[in-house]
This record gives structure tokens, C-alpha cells and sequence, in this order.
């Protein structure tokens, strides 16, 4: 993002007040001191449409049941050799998208979804650093959960059903 982008993300909304507040005031911020990256989507017309957020972060597994239910889970989405080999680590490198809005006009377009898809191949096509998945942490509500699940994310653990946000991720 450049100058002019953050100038315009004044106007952005996506109907989350916790993420329209952290695009409006807290984003650039968070650039400068290189915490994350940040990028945005644009129409034709030069207008922000989708903004998002990436980060380096770590898959890590608390406890002996999380990481029999995380083996598990893997097992249902990839071959035993590779459920081998994350079974004989201890954290699991990963891109963390922080923040995800699109705004609310062209919500329901499949904006977000190809997002996550870009980066997806990027990291897991590019190959430009160790990755081998992506996680969020969704805000708790029925659509921001219905939203990852749909983009094949899971639940890394069931100890934050009650918390703000819940912690998912999916197998690059």
C-alpha cells in the first residue's frame, strides 16, 4: 500500500467495526514498524474494494489430544506421507492472514475467496519461503466461521469456542 491507498481507506468499510477501525487507524502503523504487510483489492475505477493483511506465523499444538485431533483432521485431507512427516514436527511454518475485509457493496462476490486463493498458490507455488499452511484467526461469528470453512480452513483447536476469535488453519 502506498500513501494514497491508506488516504483511502477512510472510506473503506466492510461492516466490521473492529476491522474498519483497524484499516482506518491502525494499519499503517503497523506497516512502518514491519509487524505485517498489508495489500489492497481495486475495481476498474481506482476504488478499494478488498484489504487484507499477511504476516509470518507458526502452527503450534498445545497439548497431546490437540495434536492427535490436528493428525486427524490431516489425515482426512492429505496422503500418510506428508501426515507422517507434520506428525514428526513440533511447530509448522505458516502465512497468517490477520485481517480480511471487503467492502460491504461487494461482499458475497467471491472477492475474499480469491484472496485466499492467491494466497494459497503464492506461497505454496512460489515457493519463496518454508510455508506449509495458512491460518487466521476468524472473528467468532456464524459468518466470518462459515466464510473459512468454506475456503477449507479448520479448527486448530476447540479451547477458543468462546472466545472472539477462533484459531483456523488450512493445509497448503
Amino acid at each position: 500500500m502506498d500513501d494514497a491507498d491508506y488516504e483511502n481507506m477512510s472510506a473503506f468499510s466492510c461492516g466490521i467495526d473492529k476491522l474498519d477501525r483497524f484499516f482506518h487507524h491502525e494499519v499503517k502503523e503497523c506497516v512502518r514498524h514491519h509487524y505485517l504487510a498489508a495489500y489492497c483489492a481495486f475495481v476498474g475505477t481506482g476504488q478499494i474494494v478488498a484489504a487484507f493483511t499477511l504476516m509470518n506465523d507458526a502452527l503450534m499444538i498445545g497439548s497431546q489430544t490437540e495434536m492427535e485431533d490436528f493428525i486427524d483432521d490431516l489425515r482426512l485431507d492429505t496422503d500418510n506421507d506428508i501426515v507422517d512427516f507434520f506428525n514428526r514436527q513440533t511447530s509448522y511454518p505458516a502465512i497468517n492472514i490477520g485481517h480480511l475485509g471487503t467492502l460491504e457493496e461487494y461482499q458475497h462476490r467471491g472477492i475474499g475467496t480469491s484472496i485466499i486463493d492467491l494466497v494459497a498458490d503464492t506461497f505454496s507455488k512460489n515457493r519463496q519461503s518454508g510455508c506449509q499452511f495458512i491460518t487466521v484467526d476468524a472473528l467468532n461469528n456464524v459468518n466470518a466461521i462459515r466464510f473459512y470453512l468454506k475456503n477449507h480452513f479448520n479448527f486448530q483447536t476447540n479451547r477458543d469456542m468462546t472466545c472472539l476469535t477462533r484459531r483456523m488453519y488450512r493445509i497448503l
